[in-house]
C-alpha cells in the first residue's frame, strides 16, 4: 500500500481468502491481484458497448458503463486515501459493481427480471457475483476469477434474505443485518456520486435537462450561482463541466469529513468492528443526504421518464424479452456451446436451470450485439 492504514481498514493479513487456495502474487497485494483480474476479465470489455442512460449509438460522447465505472473507481480511490481505507480493495469492488449489468441499462435489467420472474428473478448485484463466481471461463484451476471474500462481498450490495442463505459465509451479513466493510460502504456511495452527477452532466448535453430547471435543485443551484459569479462568460460547455466537477466536490468533501466523524464516535478497533454498527460509518452528513435526494428526485422524474429515454427504455424491453422468448421457445437458435449450456441445465434443474443460462447469455450481450441478435431473429432478410 502507498499510504498508511487506519486501524479499521480492511487489511490484506486478516482476508477470508478465496474460495480456492492460491499462493501468495508476490509483488502484488491479494486485492491488488483482484483488481488485475477483474480489469482483464471479458465482463469488464464489454462495460464499453453497455449503457448507462443513453443507447450506446446514440452519441460517441454521453457515459457507458465502462467509463462510468472508472470514474467510480477514482471518486472511491481518493476518498479511501483521505480516510485510510484499503485504495486496492476499495477499487476492486468498484471496477467490478457493474459486471452484471444487463444491455440498456436499468431498462435491460427490469426487462430480464420480468422474463426470470417465474425462474428466480434477476438481479444485476447478483449477476456481478455470478460473473466473477462462475461465468468467466479462463483459468485452468477454478471457474470465475477466483477473488478474494472481501471483494466478492463487496460486489454484493443487496440481497435478500432468502437468498442470502444460499450463499453460505458471503451472505450472513444480510441475515444478521450486520454492515459489509467500510471499503464497500465507500465503493456504493462513490457510484452514487457518480452517477448522479454524470447523468446530470449526459442529461444536459443531450438537451434533456436545462439549467433553468435544474436550479430548483439546490445542490446544482449553489454551484451555479458560484460558477456564473466567477464566470459569467464562460461558454455552456465549460460551465456544465464545471458546475458538475464542483457538485462532486462537495459531496466528497462532506463524504469525507462526515464519515470521518462517524469513525471518531464509533472508534472501531479493527474492520470487524466497524462492520457491527447498526448505520453505515462512511456515509453524508444529514443535510448533504437530503440534497442528494432532492438530486435523485429530479432526475427521476425529469431525465429517466423524459419521453426520448422512455422511448428508448420501450425498444429495450422489446429486444430483450424478445431475445428471452424466442431462445426459452427454442434453445437451438442460441450459438451451440449456450444450447449444450441450457441442455444440461435444464436436465439438472428444469425450466428454471434453462432459464438461467438464457439469461446469463441475454445479460452479457452488449446493446449492439442484442440488437444485432434481435433483428437476426426476427427481421425476415437478417438471414446469417
Amino acid at each position: 500500500m502507498s499510504h498508511e492504514l487506519a486501524v479499521y481498514a480492511a487489511h490484506e493479513k486478516f482476508s477470508k481468502g478465496r474460495q480456492t487456495p492460491e499462493s501468495h502474487p508476490g509483488y502484488r497485494s491479494e486485492f491488488q491481484r483482484d483488481r488485475d483480474r477483474i480489469i482483464h476479465c471479458t465482463a469488464f470489455r464489454r462495460l464499453e458497448y453497455k449503457t448507462q442512460v443513453f443507447v450506446n449509438h446514440e452519441g460517441d460522447l454521453f457515459r457507458t458503463r465502462l467509463t462510468h465505472t472508472i470514474e467510480v473507481a477514482q471518486i472511491a480511490r481518493s476518498i479511501a486515501r483521505a480516510l485510510g481505507l484499503n485504495e486496492d480493495l476499495t477499487e476492486a469492488i468498484a471496477l467490478a459493481h457493474d459486471l452484471g449489468h444487463t444491455p440498456f441499462g436499468h431498462a435491460g435489467q427490469d426487462a430480464l427480471n420480468h422474463c426470470m420472474r417465474d425462474y428466480g428473478g434477476f438481479e444485476h448485484n447478483l449477476q456481478s457475483l455470478r460473473v466473477v463466481d462462475r461465468l468467466e471461463q479462463k483459468y485452468a484451476e477454478f471457474e470465475g476469477l477466483n477473488l478474494t471474500f472481501e471483494t466478492r462481498e463487496g460486489i454484493l450490495k443487496h440481497c435478500a434474505v432468502q437468498k442470502a442463505k444460499e450463499l453460505g459465509e458471503l451472505g450472513l451479513r444480510f441475515i444478521h443485518q450486520h454492515q459489509p466493510s467500510l471499503e464497500a460502504q465507500l465503493a456504493n456511495l462513490a457510484d452514487e456520486i457518480a452517477y448522479n452527477n454524470h447523468d446530470v452532466d449526459d442529461g444536459l448535453r443531450a438537451g434533456l435537462l436545462n439549467f433553468e430547471a435544474l436550479v430548483e435543485v439546490k445542490l446544482f443551484r449553489d454551484q451555479y450561482e458560484l460558477v456564473k459569479q466567477l464566470y459569467p462568460e464562460l461558454p455552456k460547455r465549460r460551465t456544465t463541466h464545471e458546475i458538475v466537477r464542483r457538485m462532486i466536490n462537495v459531496l466528497v468533501n462532506d463524504l469525507i469529513n462526515s464519515s470521518r466523524q462517524a469513525l471518531t464516535e464509533a472508534n472501531p478497533q479493527n474492520s470487524d468492528d466497524a462492520r457491527q454498527h447498526q448505520d453505515a460509518l462512511i456515509r453524508f452528513s444529514a443535510p448533504m443526504r437530503q440534497q442528494n435526494l432532492e438530486l435523485k428526485s429530479f432526475l427521476r422524474h425529469n431525465l429517466y421518464t423524459h419521453y426520448r429515454v422512455h422511448r428508448m427504455t420501450k425498444k429495450a424491453a422489446q429486444v430483450v424479452q424478445g431475445l428471452f422468448t424466442a431462445f426459452f421457445d427454442d434453445s437451438q437458435l442460441l450459438p451451440n456451446e449456450h444450447h449444450e449450456k441450457t441442455r444440461v441445465a435444464e436436465k439438472e434443474l428444469g425450466p428454471s436451470g434453462k432459464a438461467r443460462i438464457i439469461a446469463d447469455y441475454i445479460a452479457g450481450m452488449t446493446d449492439r450485439y442484442a440488437i444485432t441478435e434481435y433483428k437476426r431473429l426476427y427481421e425476415p432478410l437478417q438471414l446469417t
